[in-house]
């Protein structure tokens, strides 16, 4: 699937858009349930779960799906929220590494926590097999012990011991409720 190419002006809307309080990826807010942004750029597409085995050597295979999604083959794997480790696609993680940048700038005191977060990400990418190596840290870190549970969450990719995850969406918080119709409308 090819990314649709973002123009100049495309890009300058999604800039404005952003600075007053739009969403992420050019896909702005609006009060009507059912309406589409005009110049919504290409938002990565992970979705549902898979369940395969760890190796011995700290690898585990990537969904052809996933690989299809990210055109490089190139993800940043870090655990940012326990317990979960998250894979980033590098165009993502782009973003996300400036936002970081920014917050280090406008918050010094935030130094510490950044360089905490960057200090465990490691670039993965698929071996010819399709399957990325877990560094020994981030196997320990998510207690993946075993099986990994790959879960799509749409522009990343979630990283879970099965049993953590179940744990995890059996105790919703009950705020999506609240919002709910506005996102499926």
């Amino acid at each position: 699937m090819t990314r649709p190419k973002e123009n100049r002006k495309d890009t300058l809307l999604n800039t404005l858009v952003d600075s007053l309080g739009g969403s992420y990826l050019g896909l702005s807010r609006s009060t009507s349930p059912h309406s589409y942004p005009r110049n919504a750029t290409y938002v990565m597409n992970f979705l549902g779960r898979y369940e395969y085995q760890l190796d011995q050597k700290g690898r585990v295979s990537l969904p052809s799906a996933f690989r299809r999604e990210q055109e490089d083959g190139r993800f940043v794997l870090l655990q940012w929220k326990a317990p979960a480790l998250t894979l980033f696609p590098q165009q993502v993680w782009a973003a996300t590494q400036e936002k970081l940048l920014q917050f280090r700038r406008s918050r010094p005191e935030a130094w510490n926590e950044i360089l905490s977060i960057t200090s465990k990400a490691v670039e993965v990418a698929p071996d010819k097999q399709g399957r990325i190596l877990i560094p020994h840290w981030l196997v320990e870190a998510g207690s993946l012990d075993g099986r990994v549970l790959l879960v799509g969450n749409i522009d990343r990719v979630e990283l879970w011991n099965p049993t953590a995850f179940e744990s995890a969406v059996a105790d919703p918080s009950g705020e999506f409720e609240q919002f709910a119709d506005q996102v499926f409308g």
